[in-house]
């Protein structure tokens, strides 16, 4: 693997200022950016045992009668030792949330303890102000309730077949290495998300894709039910969360993924123009970067559109594992306009860590690569220098479209 001239060791890194130890080689544009430096040895995955299969259920119908609980009162009442667990839990527990703090100390990752009630503030879906937040989660969540027992009332013979036939198809192939994701009770609330959030929007309804994109807050929002208990949950073991945290669960999860969606919706509206022209930006930003690569892509006939669809399409949910992707969720959610133009700054670092095996390729040795990149083995080390790496590219040529280009 070629090594990176331009960190010589992952830099101590906030999008508000870079610490990087410079190797002694003048840094041009061609010379920025150039991948990992290293491979790391990943965590070893949990454990998992076989599941339970539970009947399938409606929804109950508590949804609109949840407890609500203070967001923070899983968390100790005293102040935790680690600098940034103690960051947090003070700017969690402000009675107006300061979001720019919030989105500065998300950035570099979110401890697991906190991260629900803080993607939940980041996406919008609760108010900065502690004094509204109760009652904003007991209305949402009542409101998610009262339709999906509206629609489901009278059985599934009653639903668009054809969307509830694809959804079904879906649900089970979504993170299919995941326990938790093929617990019945989880691909349960997974169908009733897509089809509602499809029924509430006719222009795009369901694409294949969205099925992924919902994953991460499911997981997330399990994992704080669990008291981060990740190994239960790694298991599927979901005997301890009772119908009432599920419910809820799935109605945070539904109002989650209808705000993420709201900011990319052209993505998956008819012909995905979104998706069309964040490929076009990723092709100008690859030929300007590192025209060399761009340029045997495509004497060997490779167009971006192959690889680079999906890629964008499904948020790179395929290409990384679920913990990589959580903690590069932290970052986008900080990010203005994350998960449209920052992750076209994220594929790029990734496509340009590879520059040098991809110029030493074939066609069909390409493509093969890129549709399974050695990507899922990563450690939190290695998505966290990509995010500075795509930081770095960003900082370098969002908004100057020529003056950095190379003729």
């Amino acid at each position: 693997m070629e090594s990176s001239g331009f960190w010589r060791r992952t830099p101590a890194f906030t999008p508000s200022k870079i610490h990087v130890e410079y190797s002694g080689q003048d840094i041009t544009p061609d010379t920025a950016i150039r991948g990992l430096s290293s491979q790391r040895t990943p965590s070893p995955e949990p454990t998992s045992r076989p599941l339970t299969a539970t009947s399938q259920s409606p929804p109950s119908d508590h949804l609109s009668s949840l407890s609500i609980q203070s967001p923070l009162s899983a968390q100790s009442p005293h102040k935790p030792a680690d600098p940034t667990h103690e960051k947090f839990h003070m700017a969690l527990g402000a009675a107006t949330i300061d979001l720019a703090l919030l989105q500065k100390l998300s950035w570099t990752g979110i401890p697991r303890e906190y991260r629900a009630i803080t993607w939940q503030l980041l996406m919008g879906y609760l108010p900065l102000a502690s004094t509204r937040r109760a009652g904003t989660l007991q209305r949402k969540r009542k409101e998610y309730g009262d339709w999906v027992r509206q629609t489901f009332a009278r059985g599934e013979d009653a639903l668009d077949r054809v969307l509830w036939r694809q959804i079904q198809v879906d649900v089970p192939r979504t993170s299919p290495g995941s326990p938790v994701f093929q617990n019945p009770r989880v691909q349960r609330c997974l169908e009733r998300i897509l089809y509602a959030w499809a029924a509430r929007h006719p222009a795009s309804g369901y694409v294949q894709g969205i099925n992924d994109l919902l994953t991460p807050f499911v997981y997330v929002f399990l994992e704080a039910e669990c008291n981060g208990d990740t190994a239960a949950l790694d298991r599927a073991d979901l005997d301890a969360i009772d119908d009432a945290q599920m419910d809820g669960v799935e109605a945070d999860s539904f109002w989650s993924l209808s705000k993420l969606l709201d900011g990319i919706q052209d993505n998956y509206t008819h012909a995905q123009p979104g998706i069309q022209r964040q490929i076009v930006k990723l092709k100008d930003l690859v030929t300007r970067v590192d025209h060399t690569l761009a340029a045997h892509l495509q004497s060997e006939g490779v167009e971006f559109v192959q690889f680079a669809f999906r890629w964008i399409n499904c948020l790179l949910m395929r290409e990384l594992r679920l913990a990589s992707i959580i903690r590069m969720w932290d970052t986008y959610l900080a990010e203005p306009n994350g998960f449209a133009m920052f992750h076209i700054y994220v594929c790029a670092a990734m496509l340009l860590k590879w520059s040098a095996q991809l110029r030493a390729m074939d066609f069909q040795q390409i493509m093969l690569f890129l549709q399974q990149p050695p990507a899922l083995q990563w450690a939190t080390e290695d998505v966290e220098l990509l995010l500075s790496e795509a930081y770095m590219l960003k900082c370098l040529y969002h908004d100057a479209p020529r003056h950095l280009h190379k003729n």
